[in-house]
C-alpha cells in the first residue's frame, strides 16, 4: 500500500527543497549508490501527473538503485521549466501549447511526447450539500464563464429550485492544465473563466477547502476525489449531447477509459527532451515508466491505457519520434489514431494496433 495522495506529495515537496538546497551549496545529486556518476532525473510539471510519477519514481528507484526528484509545479510551470533546459522530463495534463513549442524551438529542446494514461476531472460539494447530484455543462458554465464574474454569486441563479445560498467556487489556477482543460471543455474557450473564484493548482488544497465549505463545488483531477471519497460528494456529468444518451454521467474507471465521461475525460503525458534520452539512465527511466505505467496508473487513481496504445508509446520513444501528436492544440480525439498517424514510415511495417480510446 502506498502512502496517502496528501502525504506523497508533501514528502515530495520536503525532498525537492533539499534536493534544491544541496545543488546550491555546490553538491551534485547522484542518481544511486552503485552508479556514482550517473546523473540525477528531475521531472516536475503537473501536480495531476505528479501522482503517477511519483509511483513509477520510487519503483524505479527500487529497482536500479536510482534517484529521481518529482516535483509538481503545474503544467504550465513545468513548460517554462523543460523549455529552458532546466528538467529532462515535465508532466502535463493536457497536451502541449502552440507558445510552449515555440519556446523549446527557440531554446533548441527537442520534446517527445508520451502519453501515460487517462484521466477524468471530478466535480464535487461539500458532503453537506443536498441539492445537487448531477449537473448540466451548460449548468457549470452559467458558473464558470467570464461573463459570469461578479455575476452568478447564488446557488438560485444556476437553476429553478436551488436554495437561496452563495456560490464558492474552487478550481485549479491559471498554471494547471487541469484549468486550461476545464476551461475548454467547459466554456468552449482555453483560459476563458471567470477570475473570481478559489484558485489553487495544489489540488489537495482544494480538497481540503471544498470538505470545509457546506456552500462549494469545485473540481480537479478523479484520482483526488479517490483518495478523499468520503469527504466529499461526486457529481454526475450531462453533456447535454443526445447521441451520448440522456443520462448524467459520474466518472469512474470504466467512464474514463471508454469515453462515455465526457467532456471531462483526457490522457495524461510526460514530456521527455531528446538531449536528455541520449543519457542512458533517462533512456532507462521513460522505457521503465512507459512499460509500467499501465499497472501503477489503476494504484493511484487514474485509468490504463489499452495495451495496444502503450505498444505504439514505447515505439515512439524508442524511435525518439519529436513534436506532439496533436499539433499545438487541446482537441479531444482519438489517442490511438493519432499515435498512428504520427509513426515514423519505417515503423509502419511493425506492430499494427487496433481500437483504443
Amino acid at each position: 500500500m502506498r502512502p496517502s495522495v496528501a502525504l506523497v506529495y508533501a514528502a515530495s515537496r520536503v525532498l525537492t527543497a533539499v534536493i534544491a538546497m544541496a545543488v546550491v551549496a555546490g553538491g551534485v545529486l547522484v542518481a544511486g549508490c552503485s552508479k556514482r556518476k550517473q546523473g540525477a532525473i528531475r521531472i516536475d510539471g503537473s501536480s495531476t501527473v505528479f501522482l503517477i510519477s511519483q509511483a513509477v519514481a520510487e519503483d524505479f528507484s527500487k529497482a536500479t538503485n536510482s534517484r529521481v526528484a518529482v516535483a509538481g509545479s503545474g503544467t504550465g510551470a513545468g513548460f517554462k521549466k523543460f523549455c529552458r533546459g532546466d528538467l529532462q522530463i515535465t508532466g502535463a495534463s493536457r497536451p502541449i501549447k502552440k507558445s510552449e513549442i515555440e519556446d523549446c524551438h527557440k531554446a533548441g529542446i527537442e520534446f517527445i511526447e508520451l502519453p501515460v494514461a487517462f484521466d477524468g476531472l471530478a466535480v464535487v460539494t461539500n458532503l453537506k450539500n443536498d441539492w445537487l447530484s448531477e449537473i448540466t455543462v451548460a449548468e457549470l458554465k452559467t458558473m464558470w464563464e467570464p461573463e459570469a464574474q461578479g455575476k452568478v454569486t447564488n446557488w438560485n441563479q444556476i437553476r429553478a429550485g436551488f436554495p437561496d445560498r452563495p456560490l464558492r467556487l474552487f478550481g485549479a489556477g491559471s498554471d494547471s492544465g487541469t484549468f486550461d482543460y476545464f476551461t475548454h471543455a467547459v466554456n468552449g474557450k482555453e483560459r476563458a473563466s471567470r477570475g473570481d473564484y478559489n484558485a489553487s493548482e495544489n489540488d489537495n488544497q482544494l480538497v481540503q477547502a471544498v470538505t470545509m465549505d457546506d456552500n462549494a463545488i469545485g473540481y480537479f483531477g478523479y484520482a483526488y476525489y479517490q483518495e478523499n471519497q468520503d469527504k466529499l460528494k461526486l457529481i454526475a456529468i450531462d453533456d447535454g449531447k443526445a447521441e451520448n444518451g440522456e443520462a448524467a454521467v459520474l466518472p469512474s474507471v470504466e467512464t474514463i477509459a471508454n469515453g462515455s465521461y465526457t467532456p471531462l475525460a483526457r490522457p495524461i503525458f510526460i514530456y521527455v527532451s531528446r538531449q536528455a534520452l541520449a543519457t542512458p539512465h533517462v533512456m532507462n527511466f521513460c522505457t521503465y515508466y512507459i512499460e509500467h505505467a499501465g499497472a501503477l496508473a489503476a494504484e493511484v487513481g487514474y485509468v490504463a491505457m489499452p495495451d495496444s496504445t502503450y505498444a505504439l508509446v514505447k515505439e515512439r520513444l524508442r524511435a525518439q519520434t519529436a513534436g506532439t501528436i496533436y499539433g499545438g492544440d487541446n482537441t479531444h480525439a482519438s489517442l490511438e489514431a493519432r499515435l498512428i498517424a504520427a509513426r515514423p514510415a519505417a515503423a509502419t511495417q511493425g506492430i499494427s494496433p487496433t481500437g483504443g480510446n
